[in-house]
């Protein structure tokens, strides 16, 4: 089954791939595909397990549209720019591979 989740902050393709990465490493999902231009991310896996994948997006500095608002959402800003960065150090290590 699938399911989509619309969250904040996504910038580019490093926050994409720390979002596929820790949520697969986690085990919260079989496949996940991430829409930067719409800020969804589209899960395929368990959806009774939503919750907790909100929740592991919200840790990243991924919240759930909505969700966070003042100080948390500026802690949920600072918290997707060190995803992002290093989701871009991940993916400038596989290119080198």
């Amino acid at each position: 089954m699938s399911y989509t989740v619309a969250v904040e902050n996504i910038k580019c393709g490093g926050c994409a791939n720390t979002i596929r990465g820790k949520l697969v490493e986690q085990q919260l999902a079989r496949e996940v595909e991430v829409d930067i231009e719409r800020g969804q991310v589209h899960v395929e896996g368990n959806p009774e397990w939503r919750d907790q994948v909100v929740t592991a997006l919200a840790r990243m500095g991924y919240p759930e549209v909505g969700s966070v608002e003042g100080l948390k959402s500026a802690a949920a800003k600072a918290k997707s720019f060190v995803s992002c960065a290093i989701g871009r150090i991940d993916n400038a290590a596989a290119d080198k591979e």
